[in-house]
């Protein structure tokens, strides 16, 4: 067995025959607008987090590039606003990554989060004249840190792409020298999007220890109505 899922395209339409796991927590958006029926898909609790981070991170580094606040000032409140999106990362995923078997992958993306802030915070308020010439590759670093883990733990190429951009953009920073907020705020935005959109590449299903007897049948029947799917749109 190797060790990446090769038959499985790096991105697709995300499937509506979902996993139990997947299903759990999840949320669909369909609106009637004018007897024009909208749906914008479902989002599963990884989706959700995706979201979460891609606005987040929107927010704060726009804020850093244009708005006149003091570094002091945002330094408290994106501890915070960084605080409650790794624990809201934690609620939305903690059932997910232990069917999973990834729950060391959730611990490492909150030590790295923690271990960001605190950086952040120290070099802001203690005046780390270096580290704060340099806290877009640092984030972005971190970033793609977590994203390679991430692709490790699941087997996905394209989580391992995302760990690469994150990476070239540090390398691409000099290029924008009056918009590296911007930019790294930019490419952590796109990237938390376009996986929320999507249906990324991932290992092979596993043997869910934690599911019982009947959500493993229905994992299996879902699995096999997603094979069926795609020969038929093949």
């Amino acid at each position: 067995m190797t060790f990446l899922n090769h038959k499985e395209p790096l991105f697709q339409k995300k499937p509506q025959e979902l996993d139990f796991q997947d299903l759990y927590g999840s949320l669909s958006f369909n609106y009637q607008l004018k007897g024009l029926k909208l749906s914008l898909g479902t989002y599963t609790r990884i989706d959700q987090v995706f979201l979460v981070w891609g606005i987040l991170c929107g927010m704060m580094f726009t804020t850093a590039q244009f708005l006149p606040i003091s570094w002091q000032t945002q330094a408290m409140v994106w501890s915070i606003v960084t605080i409650v999106g790794t624990l809201a990362m934690v609620l939305l995923t903690r059932f997910w990554v232990k069917v999973e078997r990834l729950v060391w992958v959730l611990y490492f993306w909150v030590l790295l989060m923690l271990l960001g802030v605190a950086v952040t915070d120290l070099a802001i308020f203690l005046g780390w004249g270096s580290v704060l010439l340099n806290l877009c590759p640092m984030w972005l670093g971190i970033t793609g840190i977590g994203y390679l883990a991430t692709g490790i733990g699941t087997r996905s190429r394209s989580l391992g792409i995302a760990s690469l951009v994150h990476f070239i953009a540090i390398a691409f920073l000099p290029q924008v020298p009056t918009l590296p907020f911007l930019t790294t705020g930019i490419v952590m935005t796109v990237t938390c999007l376009v996986f929320a959109q999507v249906q990324w590449d991932m290992r092979s299903p596993i043997d869910y220890a934690m599911l019982t007897v009947q959500q493993k049948q229905f994992n299996q029947l879902q699995h096999q109505l997603r094979q069926t799917m795609s020969i038929l749109e093949s």
